[in-house]
């Protein structure tokens, strides 16, 4: 069945999801976590982006080389149909409508409240957060639901505003640290001892695994953009080595401004302070308005992602009531329904995120995982066998295409799964049972098991 969205969007759109839902907030935080891990060693630091980053440009290279290849409704749905299977899709679809999309989601809302109760010098627990939490998400909602064309516009503006403060720092930091002298002492000098180098690059790896997430639902407006051939693959490649870039010389200009042993001190205020040492006081609070901006960006890529969500199974007949699903309003051009249930999905996650990781006391005991992360495990493994299957396939790719890069893709999930179980523990297994719950409910909405179950019957007929 053919998508019946019309093709509104630009590369420069595509490019902007791709660099504006992995870059969030916490890319001003995670070159502290990385400190603490290496103990101050800024080589080792470096090199844990890089390794990443390098796993996130093999994995976008080698979905961009499918993308060149299929095209329907939602990029990553796709490609599992195409290469394993309909229904191992529709259960790849399913995932990443019901958990990973809204988990995101609801989260990134919350982080958003959560600066902007920073800005105003507001509880970032009690119910003020919570409050604007439940706003910016309807808000977001709203602006992909009513008017997806004005919702790619914001994309673009604060993908390009929130890359301001961090290329400032950049350059300007650089510059800095190399005519005073402090990024070669910084560079020179590890601020803690009882950090081996391996031991601090794993651990400075598995903290920051999860900056790079989430490049992969700019996939979702597969349909809706324009030559998306020729321009998701683009979009796929060249965010990721923005991305990459963006990160470490970000992380480099703060050796230039602000000496380790602070930074590592000073924790999440650390990046407040070097930008304090640039632009003085007033920058300090200039560089929250461009966190909140830059969280808010990254909320409504997730949301233009969440309304689809649904909608990318209805076409294709599954899911829940896939008639109701599957329309799309005539003014908006947008799947209004499915819109609809990507936010109450949202509503849902939250309710639980609150439950489980902002109360005193957990409501859910040892089932209080942290939702923003540990899907991850779930997102990487369900790629392997569509790499797989792109490599027993695909045999017109060359080598190069067939053969290395998916081999490499998935060297790189295994990576991130064994990151993602070795900083969490025990919660890995809480999470999947949960997950297997709700996959399993999604058996009772999958069509291929009961065509499957009508052919077997047939068959003893």
């Amino acid at each position: 069945m053919e998508s019946g969205l019309k093709k509104k969007y630009g590369l420069l759109t595509a490019i902007a999801m791709v660099v504006g839902i992995v870059i969030g907030g916490g890319v001003f935080f995670k070159a502290e976590a990385v400190l603490k891990a290496t103990g101050g060693n800024m080589p080792v630091g470096i090199a844990a982006w890089l390794i990443v980053g390098f796993i996130m440009i093999v994995c976008s290279y080698t979905f961009a080389t499918m993308a060149t290849k299929y095209e329907k409704v939602n990029g990553i749905i796709d490609y599992a149909e195409m290469t394993v299977g309909k229904r191992y899709g529709y259960y790849v679809g399913w995932f990443i409508a019901t958990i990973y999309n809204p988990t995101l989601t609801a989260v990134l809302a919350w982080v958003s409240a959560r600066y902007a109760c920073v800005l105003l010098g507001w509880d970032i627990t009690g119910g003020s957060c919570m409050t604007i939490t439940c706003f910016f998400l309807v808000c977001s909602y709203a602006l992909n639901a009513l008017s997806p064309i004005l919702a790619g516009k914001f994309q673009v503006a604060t993908t390009v505003i929130k890359l301001i403060p961090l290329l400032l720092m950049a350059v300007i930091g650089t510059i800095l640290g190399l005519t005073s002298g402090m990024t070669v002492q910084n560079f020179s000098k590890v601020a803690a001892t009882g950090t081996s180098a391996g031991g601090g690059l794993f651990a400075s790896v598995v903290a920051v695994a999860f900056a790079y997430e989430g490049w992969i639902i700019a996939t979702s407006i597969n349909a809706e953009l324009k030559d998306s051939k020729r321009n998701l693959p683009k979009a796929l490649i060249w965010g990721s080595l923005i991305v990459v870039a963006v990160y470490v010389l970000y992380y480099i200009g703060l050796a230039g401004v602000v000496p380790t042993k602070t930074l590592m001190e000073n924790g999440q205020a650390g990046a407040k302070l070097a930008f304090q040492n640039i632009f003085g006081p007033i920058g300090g609070s200039l560089i929250f308005v461009f966190v909140i901006i830059s969280c808010l960006g990254t909320l409504n890529g997730l949301m233009l992602a969440c309304t689809r969500g649904i909608y990318a199974l209805a076409v294709r007949g599954a899911g829940p009531k896939p008639k109701i699903f599957e329309e799309i309003d005539p003014v908006t051009n947008m799947p209004g329904n499915s819109s609809i249930f990507g936010l109450l999905l949202c509503g849902v996650w939250l309710l639980y995120f609150f439950g489980a990781s902002i109360v005193n006391q957990p409501w859910f005991g040892a089932f209080g995982f942290d939702a923003s992360e540990l899907p991850i495990i779930t997102l990487y493994a369900g790629y392997i066998p569509i790499f797989l299957m792109l490599m027993v396939k695909e045999k017109s790719l060359n080598r190069f295409k067939r053969i290395l890069m998916p081999s490499l893709a998935i060297l790189g999930c295994i990576f991130m799964m064994v990151a993602a179980c070795l900083a969490h523990g025990m919660s890995v297994v809480y999470y999947l049972i949960l997950f297997a719950c709700i996959m399993i409910l999604g058996t009772f909405f999958d069509p291929y098991r009961k065509k499957a179950q009508v052919e077997n019957h047939t068959e003893r007929e």
